[in-house]
């Protein structure tokens, strides 16, 4: 059987650690007992810490670990899967209080066999990243720390979008209940289809998700000093749904178009066409929530006259049409 390490720490969310463990522990069991069928366990796991002391998850639940990451005899062998859980404390004073967690993860295999080896969820990421195990992969996290990553962390291909990235040997999954993804995703991949497909039926999992950004609020994407973009961010803030061009943004701003564009992307991380792209979509969202209004009078109100074009646009931004979008989100 496949032993999957699971790693705890003072501050982490209890139910991606529980749920994580119930999930690859009932692989070939839970559907197996359904069908009144023999089970056949597909995954053992352990759960661990540096020290092997019991530590206080952020729900106030204290867990009682099998074991130290710093006894020899409890490394993880070569094959193992080792998963880091979502930091549910205060990001920063987790990774200050986590530094023995980190070294041990920078010295961890990075054997690469087509194998996911490490995998982290949501917040856990951070983890990952400030271990240097991201600089150069494409990874994901919660969206609502996701400018807050980048800026901590340049070197990570940060695709905030969505749900579950894959850069063998290393897997990260979005916010908060996205390590069911991440987990149907290793039964799959450790077990096989059959095995996930039945695993989600038991757990009632939807399997098909891919995206996060039906659930993502607009990022303030201001964690920067440029105070002309500064400016022109507020302008936009009031004035997107008005017809806008490059030249007027420049003038605005006092900038060539093409010191505009890149102090802009600098700033951001987007270019002012993007950024007023994101403002319209998330006020569209907003009306879809909120009100009644149609499809059509939306698209209007928030500068677009071409319905189709905005219903695709919509769904580029979010991963939902517009209708799709208010049946799940709205009033």
């Amino acid at each position: 059987m496949q032993t999957v390490t699971v790693i705890g720490f003072d501050g982490a969310l209890g139910s991606a650690i529980t749920g994580i463990i119930d999930l690859f522990r009932l692989a070939g069991v839970t559907w197996a007992r359904i069908n009144n069928e023999e089970p056949t366990p597909r995954f053992t796991t352990r759960l661990l810490t540096m020290d092997g002391q019991p530590f206080r998850c952020i729900n106030g639940i204290t867990l009682l670990p099998d074991g130290a990451l710093s006894d020899p005899s409890c490394e993880p062998a070569e094959n193992s899967l080792v998963m880091v859980p979502t930091i549910g404390a205060q990001i920063s004073r987790v990774l200050e209080t986590s530094r023995g967690l980190v070294d041990w993860l920078a010295q961890s295999s990075q054997q690469n066999d087509g194998q996911v080896r490490i995998a982290s969820n949501c917040t856990g990421a951070f983890l990952l990243a400030e271990a240097g195990l991201l600089d150069g992969r494409e990874a994901t996290t919660h969206w609502g720390f996701s400018e807050q990553f980048r800026h901590r962390y340049p070197k990570v291909d940060l695709q905030p979008e969505k749900l579950v990235t894959v850069n063998e040997p290393i897997a990260c999954a979005g916010g908060g209940m996205a390590w069911w993804d991440l987990g149907i995703y290793l039964v799959e991949r450790y077990a096989g289809a059959q095995t996930a497909r039945e695993l989600a039926k038991s757990f009632v999992i939807d399997a098909g998700r891919t995206s996060q950004a039906p659930y993502s609020a607009l990022q303030a994407r201001r964690y920067h000093s440029d105070s002309a973009i500064l400016r022109l961010q507020e302008w936009l803030d009031a004035h997107f749904p008005e017809p806008v061009t490059l030249q007027t943004l420049a003038a605005l701003s006092g900038l060539t178009e093409r010191s505009l564009i890149r102090r802009f992307k600098a700033a951001t991380g987007d270019t002012p066409t993007g950024y007023l792209q994101v403002l319209r979509i998330e006020s569209a969202r907003q009306y879809l929530e909120q009100s009644r209004l149609s499809v059509d009078a939306i698209t209007q109100r928030v500068g677009y006259e071409d319905v189709s074009s905005f219903s695709r646009l919509f769904r580029k931004h979010t991963g939902l049409a517009p209708g799709a979008y208010r049946s799940r989100f709205g009033v």
